[in-house]
């Protein structure tokens, strides 16, 4: 977390002190505001990757500032750590309601200052890469999960979901009963995990229609049924009457032609490092795409695990 830009908005000089020396300490930049409206121009100024802000202070409080911040665009996703003298209840829970994003009481130790702020920043950092429509983690927190698996000779199951025939049925439903599509499966995928797996699997989403699980060797099987059944019972319900009787769409390819697509699936292509040592994300997902061409041939919703050796 170097090199990240904290104003600390705090009107007593010996306050200010001690956050300033315990933050740079740490690597970061800090800058300082002895005011709520200093600190809102600052903000313009010094464009800071977090905010820590007292409550009470001369002039328009910290609630308004937090207030004002949130209110504007651009500047409503700066995360914000509260101060506050008094352990009260009301405090805390007004600021949560405003936006802040946590809260230190006062007195506090530099270990719980530190702490705060490294975790408010991983948080928001982990928010960028996730993806906006399903809040699940993207590209880059998928590789780093499955190769830290690896590294340390972790049982995994890589379990790559894919939904059959969702171009067909975008082009005729449309983006926004698309968008309801996926968000749909990753909530069952959520539930089938949750109901099937273990505390600490990850699920992740790479994009559009393909999504990830990493499991263990004795959980993948259970969670992929669970998938396909759930799938299979709802998706259907996304369909009007007429296309839930046929089975089917009709729109064009992409050669243009008029042509006939069965209503939508899911296919789950399984890998594991049961009989084969992987030691990075890419040799993974190349096997998992070989196994996905072979699952996806396959009529309806199906899983299909690689068996194959050394």
């Amino acid at each position: 977390m170097f090199n990240k830009r904290i104003l600390v908005i705090e009107d007593t000089e010996f306050m200010q002190r001690l956050i300033y020396d315990i933050l740079r300490n740490e690597g970061y930049e800090v800058y300082s505001a002895y005011s709520g409206e200093e600190g809102l121009d600052m903000v313009t100024t010094v464009k800071p990757d977090l905010i820590v802000l007292d409550i009470v202070m001369s002039g328009i409080s910290g609630f308004d500032v937090c207030r004002i911040l949130r209110s504007d665009e651009s500047n409503n996703l700066i995360p914000i750590i509260m101060l506050t003298a008094q352990d009260s209840e009301d405090d805390k829970l007004v600021g949560l309601e405003m936006g802040a994003d946590d809260y230190i009481v006062k007195p506090f130790n530099s270990r719980e200052l530190v702490s705060r702020v490294r975790n408010t920043l991983v948080r928001i950092e982990r928010n960028r890469f996730a993806n906006p429509l399903t809040g699940l983690s993207g590209n880059i927190e998928i590789q780093t999960e499955l190769n830290h698996r690896l590294a340390n000779n972790r049982q995994v199951a890589f379990i790559h979901c894919d939904i059959d025939n969702f171009k067909s049925f975008n082009d005729v439903y449309g983006f926004a009963k698309g968008d309801s599509a996926i968000k749909l499966t990753a909530d069952i995928i959520r539930d089938a995990v949750h109901m099937a797996g273990n505390r600490d699997d990850f699920i992740g989403h790479i994009g559009g229609d393909d999504f990830i699980v990493i499991t263990s060797w004795d959980k993948h099987e259970a969670i992929c049924k669970f998938i396909i059944e759930d799938f299979d019972e709802k998706m259907i319900h996304l369909y009007n009457e007429k296309d839930r009787k046929n089975k089917y769409i009709v729109t064009k390819n992409r050669l243009g032609q008029v042509k006939k697509f069965p209503i939508i699936t899911v296919s789950l292509a399984v890998v594991t490092n049961e009989t084969r040592k992987y030691t990075n994300f890419m040799q993974v997902a190349e096997i998992a795409a070989e196994v996905k061409k072979y699952v996806k041939d396959m009529p309806g919703s199906n899983y299909l695990k690689d068996r194959r050796k050394e």
